[in-house]
C-alpha cells in the first residue's frame, strides 16, 4: 500500500538537522517533557519508515523499561498529535503521525522536515554528477549542506542505541560534505562549501575524510596557513587520543597544501598596508608548517581580531629563531611587537617578562597618555629611574584583578591604532603572577592582538601554574599549540652546508644528526667548528653536549676575557655593559677591549638595537658558561653584582629584586643586616605587583637570615609582612599561626606591647578560622582575662572582640553580639586615635561588620563562619606598626 504524504500544510516547520525546532505560523512551540522530544526525534530521524513500539521503548529505556512503558509511549504520541495538529479530533491518527499495526510512521514533505529536504537535494546532486552536470550538482550540494545548524545528537546524552541513530544522520552530513568538497575544488569554487565543511569537521575533529576534505578546500581558497593548521591540529589529535598516525586521505591533502605555491593571503579588512609582502621561510630551516601556525595567529591581529598561540619544544630547537621570524615579518607589516623575557635566573624580579613588556607598550605611547598609565596601578610594572613607584592602597585578590585588567585595558588602548603582536619568551621560567597575567590576557585578549608564548618541553618538569596556564589557553576559542620537533638528516644537511658554507658530504651530516639528534642549535654550534677547520668526523671529537661546545671555544680565551664572561652569565642574558664593568672594576672601554675574543666567538655580542647592552647567543650558552663558575668565585661574584646595582641604578627600588638576590646567594660573604633588609625591600616591591608569592619567597629569606643572625628588629619587620602577605592570599590558617607566634613574642622582647596584642588577635582569629577551637577558646580566655582591667581602651576592645569571634565561632550568637556590642563602645572612646594608629581604624571596621552579620541573622548560626581578621594595607607591609 502506498504511504499516504501530507497535504500542503505550510504552516508548520520542523527541523532535526541540529537542535530539534518546531515552528507554526512563524511561532516557535513548546516540543514538552525531554522524554517526549526524545521520541519525537527518533521519529524525526526515521521518516518515511514505520518503526515499532518495542523498538522505541529499546531505544528510550534499553534495559531499565518500566512495566509502564507502552503506555507511556501512546501518551507521548497523543501529545505530539496535539502539538503538530491541535484541531486534530481524539483518537485521530492525523496526518503527520500515523499507526501502522503496532509501528509509528512520521509522514512530512519536504516542505515540512528538512530531514526530508536534505536527502531529496542529496539524491539530486548525485543525479546530476552521474549525467555529468557538476555545476548543477554542486548548487544541489550546497542548498543540502546550508540547511544543517549543528549536530543531530546535540543535546542527548541518552544510550548507544539512539545515540546511534543521530549519528547515521550526522554522518550523512559529512558523506556529503566530503563528496561536495571534491566537487567544488575540481570547479575550483571551494569557497561556496567552505561554511558547512568548517561545520562538519567541528563537529568530527576525527573523521578523517571530513578533515582531509578541509585541508583541501582551505588550500583551494587560498588559505594556505589555516589549511596547514588544520592538518597539524587533527593529527596531534589522532596522536594524543588514539596513537595512530593520520591515514592516507589526510596525508594526500597535507601534501597538496605544501606543494601549493599559493602564499597566505592578506586579510580582506586588513588595516594594515597590503603592498607588504607575506611572511618568508627564507631564513629557517624545515619550518615551514610551523611558520605557517604562528602566522596564522599574527595574521589574525593583523585583520582586527586575536591571536594565541604557543610554541614549545627542547632547548636549543629553534623556539624564539622561528618566533622572530613571524615577528619581523609582522613589523614590516606595521604591526607594533613586544617582547617579555622570562629569565631562568632566581634573581629575576617578579612579574619581570610584564615589566620589560609593558614598559615598552608605554613607551611607545604619546607623552599625556603613557603619563596617564604611569599615575595608575599600572605603574607598579614599569621600571623608573626618576621616580620610586607610588606605594599601592591594598594587596588582595581585587588588586591583582584590577591590575591584570589595566594591562587589557592598555593593550586595547594601543590597539586601537596599531596592531601588537606580544611575546612572553621561556614560560617555563616564568613566575607565577606574571604566568596568571599571561592565563588572564589570553582569556581576555582585545581586538588586534596577539600573545605568542614559548616554553620548553622537557626540564623543568612543568610545574603546577604552568600546567594550570596549559589548561587556560587549550580552552581559549582558536588557540594554537605547537611543538617543534628535530630536523630530519635533510634538514640537517641544509643547515650545515648552510654554517659551513660549503658541502661537507654525507658521512660528516651522519654524524653530526646523530650526535646532535636533530637540535639546531647543536648542529649550528658543531658546523661553526667545522667552519674552523676542527675536525669533527670522527666520533670522539664531535661534542656531545652544548656545554662541551661552549667549553671548547671558550678554551683558548685569556683569564680576563674568561672572568669577563663568568661575571656576565652571572648577570643574565641580558647584560648591562655599565653594569658588567663595574662588576669587573673596569672602565668600560677596557671592558669593551677584553671582550672582543669572546665576541668574535659568537657567544656574547652587542644587543641589536642596544649599544648600551650585550646579549648571549642563546641562553644555553650563558648557562654553560655559569656552571664553569667555581662556587667560590660564585659567591664572591653575586656580592659584586649586588654592589655594582646599588652602585649604578638611580632608583635602588627598582632593582631591589635583583640586588636581594645576589645579597642572598652571597651567602656568609655579604652582611646579614644588609641582606635581611634588601630581602624585606624586594618582598615589599613584589607585593606591589600583586606577586604575592614571590613575595613570600624574599620575605621568608628574610626572616630565616635576621633569625640566624639575631637581628630581631629586622626580623619582626619581615614577620609583619610576612603574615600581612600570607593573610592576603589565604588567610591566616595553617603554617602562619607559627609565624604570628614568633611575631608576638618578638614584639614582646622589644616592648612593643600593642604590635604583640595584635599578633596575638591575629593568631586567635586564625585559630578560630581554622576550626581549631580549643586553642582559640584558651587564647582568647586568657587574653580577655589580661585586658580587661586595662586602662588602654583599645586593649580592652582586643579582649572584647577577640572572645567576641570565639563565641561566634562555637554557635553562640547571642554571647557574640553582646562582646562586639561592649567592644564597639570601647572603640567609640578611643576614635580620636584612628589618625595614630591605623590597626584602631581596621578594628572598627571589622567590629563594624561583624555588627552588621550579626543584626541580620539574630539568634542562629546555621553555617561555620569563618571570622575575619585584622587587615594590614600594601602600605603598612615593610614597616612597623606604630607604637
Amino acid at each position: 500500500m502506498a504511504i499516504p504524504t501530507v497535504a500542503h500544510e505550510h504552516a508548520l516547520r520542523i527541523e532535526v538537522l541540529g537542535p530539534l525546532r518546531v515552528w507554526r505560523d512563524g511561532v516557535e512551540l513548546d516540543t514538552g517533557p525531554r522524554q517526549q522530544v526524545l521520541l519525537f526525534a527518533l521519529l524525526l530521524a526515521h521518516a518515511g519508515q514505520p518503526v515499532s513500539t518495542n523498538q522505541l521503548i529499546d531505544l528510550i529505556w534499553e534495559d531499565d523499561v518500566p512495566a509502564s512503558a507502552l503506555n507511556i509511549v501512546q501518551k507521548y504520541v497523543g501529545a505530539l498529535r496535539r502539538l503538530l495538529e491541535p484541531s486534530l479530533p481524539a483518537r485521530e491518527s492525523g496526518s503527520y503521525l500515523q499507526r501502522r499495526g503496532n509501528s509509528y510512521l512520521f509522514v512530512a514533505e519536504s516542505e515540512t522536515l528538512d530531514l526530508v529536504l536534505f536527502r531529496r537535494r542529496v539524491r539530486a546532486a548525485g543525479a546530476a554528477v552521474a549525467e555529468r552536470r557538476q555545476t548543477a550538482a554542486l548548487a544541489c550540494y550546497v542548498d543540502a549542506l546550508g540547511l544543517w545548524r549543528g549536530s543531530t545528537a546535540e543535546g542527548w546524552n541518552h544510550g548507544a542505541a539512539a545515540m546511534s541513530t543521530f549519528v547515521a544522520l550526522d554522518h550523512e552530513f559529512f558523506d556529503a560534505c566530503t563528496a561536495a568538497a571534491e566537487l567544488a575544488v575540481s570547479l575550483g569554487q571551494p569557497e561556496r562549501i567552505l561554511q558547512p565543511l568548517r561545520l562538519a569537521a567541528s563537529l568530527a575533529p576525527l573523521h578523517e575524510p571530513v578533515q582531509a576534505a578541509l585541508v583541501s578546500v582551505l588550500a583551494a581558497a587560498g588559505h594556505q596557513a589555516e589549511a596547514l593548521s588544520a592538518y597539524l591540529r587533527v593529527r596531534a589529535r589522532l596522536v594524543e587520543e588514539l596513537g595512530i598516525d593520520p591515514g592516507e586521505a589526510l596525508r594526500a591533502a597535507h601534501q597538496r597544501v605544501l606543494g601549493s605555491s599559493v602564499p597566505p593571503p592578506q586579510a580582506a579588512a586588513d588595516p594594515i598596508d597590503a603592498g607588504q609582502p607575506p611572511l618568508a621561510a627564507a631564513g629557517l630551516v624545515g619550518r615551514v608548517e610551523e611558520l605557517a601556525v604562528v602566522w596564522q595567529a599574527v595574521e589574525s591581529a593583523l585583520a582586527g581580531r586575536t591571536g594565541l598561540v604557543l610554541v614549545e619544544g627542547e632547548p636549543g630547537v629553534g623556539k624564539t629563531r622561528l618566533v622572530e621570524e613571524v615577528t619581523d615579518a609582522a613589523h614590516g607589516r606595521g604591526a607594533h611587537v613586544v617582547w617579555g623575557n622570562c629569565l631562568e635566573d632566581a634573581g629575576a624580579p617578579s612579574m619581570w617578562p610584564w615589566v620589560r613588556a609593558i614598559g615598552t607598550v608605554l613607551d611607545a605611547l604619546a607623552p599625556t597618555s603613557r603619563e596617564k598609565w604611569l599615575t595608575s596601578e599600572l605603574s607598579y610594572l614599569v621600571e623608573s629611574d626618576d621616580r620610586a613607584p607610588a606605594e599601592p592602597e591594598q594587596a588582595d585578590a581585587g588588586g591583582q584583578f584590577r591590575l591584570f585588567e589595566l594591562v587589557v585595558a592598555l593593550l586595547r588602548e594601543v590597539s586601537a591604532a596599531r596592531p601588537v603582536v606580544l611575546v612572553i619568551d621561556d614560560l617555563q621560567w616564568a613566575d607565577v603572577a606574571s604566568l596568571q597575567l599571561f592565563g588572564h590576557l589570553a582569556v581576555r585578549l582585545p581586538s588586534g592582538v596577539a600573545i605568542i608564548g614559548t616554553l620548553r618541553d622537557r626540564a623543568p618538569t612543568l610545574g603546577t601554574e604552568l600546567s594550570r596556564l596549559l589548561a587556560v589557553t587549550s580552552r581559549v576559542s582558536g588557540h594554537r599549540r605547537i611543538r617543534l620537533g628535530p630536523l630530519g638528516p635533510a634538514g640537517v644537511a641544509e643547515l650545515v652546508r648552510r654554517e659551513a658554507g660549503r658541502d661537507v658530504g654525507d658521512g660528516v651530516v651522519r654524524s653530526i644528526h646523530a650526535r646532535t639528534a636533530g637540535n639546531p642549535f647543536f648542529v649550528r654550534e658543531l658546523s661553526r667548528l667545522l667552519a674552523a677547520g676542527n675536525d669533527i668526523s670522527g666520533d670522539a671529537a664531535v661534542p656531545s653536549t652544548v656545554r662541551d661546545v661552549v667549553r671548547d671555544r671558550v678554551s683558548h680565551l685569556d683569564d680576563e676575557a674568561y672572568d669577563l664572561l663568568q661575571a656576565a652569565a652571572l648577570i643574565g642574558r641580558d647584560v648591562d655593559l655599565g653594569l658588567l664593568a663595574r662588576v669587573a672594576g673596569l672602565d668600560t672601554q677596557t671592558c669593551l677591549d677584553r671582550l672582543e675574543p669572546v665576541d668574535h666567538l659568537g657567544l656574547l655580542g652587542p644587543t641589536p638595537g642596544n649599544p648600551f647592552s650585550l646579549r648571549f647567543a642563546h641562553d644555553l650558552v650563558r648557562e654553560s658558561v655559569a656552571t664553569t663558575t667555581s662556587p667560590h668565585r660564585m659567591i664572591r661574584l653575586h656580592l659584586r653584582v649586588a654592589d655594582a646595582l646599588e652602585a649604578t641604578e638611580s632608583s635602588v627600588e627598582s632593582v631591589a629584586e635583583r640586588v636581594a638576590h645576589h645579597l642572598w646567594a652571597a651567602g656568609p660573604l655579604a652582611d646579614p643586616s644588609r641582606t635581611a633588609s634588601a630581602l624585606i625591600g624586594a618582598g615589599r616591591r613584589a607585593v606591589a605587583k600583586s606577586a604575592l608569592e614571590a613575595a613570600e619567597q624574599h620575605l621568608r629569606s628574610a626572616t630565616q637570615v635576621a633569625r640566624s643572625a639575631g637581628l630581631a628588629e629586622l626580623e619582626l619587620s619581615a614577620l609583619s609582612q610576612l603574615t600581612a602577605v600570607i593573610g592576603m592570599g589565604s588567610g591566616y590558617v595553617g603554617s602562619a599561626t607559627d609565624l604570628l607566634e614568633r611575631a608576638e613574642h618578638l614584639a614582646r622582647e622589644l616592648g612593643r606591647e600593642e604590635e604583640a596584642v595584635n599578633f596575638l588577635l591575629s593568631r586567635q582569629a586564625a585559630y578560630c578560622q581554622g576550626m581549631q577551637l580549643d586553642r582559640a577558646k584558651r587564647l582568647a580566655r586568657q587574653f580577655l582575662e589580661q585586658t580587661e582591667a586595662s586602662a588602654d581602651p583599645v586593649l580592652r576592645a582586643y579582649g572584647l572582640h577577640a572572645w567576641a569571634i570565639y563565641q561566634w565561632a562555637i554557635g553562640e550568637i547571642g554571647s557574640a553580639f553582646e562582646y562586639q556590642r561592649r567592644s564597639d563602645r570601647t572603640l567609640l572612646e578611643d576614635i580620636a586615635g584612628y589618625s595614630e594608629f591605623p590597626l584602631r581604624r581596621d578594628l572598627h571596621l571589622i567590629a563594624a561588620g561583624m555588627h552588621a552579620e550579626t543584626s541580620t541573622r539574630p539568634g542562629r548560626c546555621s553555617t561555620r563562619w569563618r571570622p575575619p581578621v585584622p587587615t594590614r594595607t600594601r602600605s603598612q607591609c615593610g614597616r612597623r606598626s606604630p607604637r
